[in-house]
């Protein structure tokens, strides 16, 4: 009899610590939860301009790093800092109006479109387009949903920002340019890819800048820069983001939009950028299905490739522009 009482109450206490166990792994898996949905809306959301940017991670306190792990970056909207001298100011209608500032040059050889980069704005690819109307070419730079004169204060990162990609190219195409070149920055480079492969564009070629391999991966990229582990919040992240703003984001993969890019390809990469990996770079250059050229930038980050290698940089643009080499493997100049 004893033995038999002693017997239930260790079938007891063990039923309850199984309990508290899973109470405690249902508390986490909430409390996990909860503050993916927070990070995935900052992650998506711009907040208004007046609020302060979290700080890089390496400049923040132990308490702030805390707060930022657990409630999400702040990020200002975008906003123009300055406008070209001469230039004509349009609205689009897409998924989202936004603003474009088209610019000519005497007999164009064609148009370039530029996309900016996650948490950028048009203005900030003013460098670039006097470069690119230095060899003769007129621009399109235009600012995503989100940004600048565009409306929303919303970013998916490239996904529905591929629709407005598309837009600016059928505009060009109505208004009679048959010589359509493509750059884009970071997610600009995402969305172009994305483009190209939804809405089958024809660009004449197209210059990418640093894009991210896939959703996933960029999401767990900025986890590692803060010294944080990547699973399970980074798979939530991506979850809740998509849930949030309408879109499967484990879905959201340029490694698989290259191979739909016939189209000669200028791929750009900074050998020291901590939020794209040299892996993802590759993968995506293997997968591009037509003539692709890489040039890899072996001091510089993810940024403005013209801050370190403006010449460099210039000149490989301007003879890709002038003709692609016959050579489609993957090259990869130091």
């Amino acid at each position: 009899m004893y033995n038999l009482k002693k017997n239930d109450q260790t079938i007891l206490t063990n039923r309850k610590t199984i309990k508290r166990l899973f109470q405690a792994l249902t508390l986490i898996f909430v409390l996990m939860n909860v503050v993916a949905v927070f990070h995935s809306y900052k992650f998506t959301h711009f907040t208004e301009t007046k609020t302060a940017k979290t700080k890089e991670p390496g400049k923040l306190t132990t308490g702030q790093k805390i707060s930022t792990l657990l409630f999400g970056v702040n990020i200002p909207r975008p906003e123009n800092t300055s406008v070209p001298s001469i230039y004509q100011s349009l609205k689009l209608k897409s998924n989202k109006e936004i603003e474009c500032w088209r610019m000519h040059v005497k007999n164009a050889k064609g148009t370039v479109i530029l996309f900016h980069g996650y948490g950028g704005q048009k203005s900030s690819l003013l460098d670039k387009a006097t470069i690119f109307h230095e060899m003769g070419y007129n621009t399109l730079l235009v600012d995503f949903m989100g940004s600048g004169g565009s409306e929303g204060n919303q970013t998916t990162i490239g996904f529905f920002e591929a629709e407005q990609v598309k837009t600016c190219y059928n505009y060009l195409i109505h208004k009679g340019e048959k010589n359509i070149f493509l750059f884009g920055t970071s997610m600009g480079a995402v969305a172009i890819m994305k483009a190209i492969h939804d809405f089958d564009l024809k660009p004449k070629k197209i210059i990418i800048e640093c894009p991210f391999g896939s959703m996933y991966k960029t999401v767990c990229a900025r986890f590692k820069t803060m010294n944080a582990p990547t699973f399970p919040i980074a798979g939530l992240l991506v979850f809740w983001g998509g849930v949030q703003n309408g879109f499967w984001a484990f879905g959201h993969n340029p490694t698989e939009y290259a191979k739909k890019i016939t189209c000669p390809t200028l791929l750009l990469y900074g050998k020291q950028d901590e939020k794209v990996s040299r892996a993802e770079i590759d993968e995506i250059v293997t997968n591009l299905a037509g003539q692709k050229y890489l040039r890899i930038f072996p001091n510089a980050g993810h940024e403005n490739y013209l801050i370190k290698y403006k010449e460099a940089w210039t000149k490989d643009v301007t003879l890709f522009l002038r003709t692609v080499r016959k050579n489609t493997k993957n090259t990869n100049k130091k």
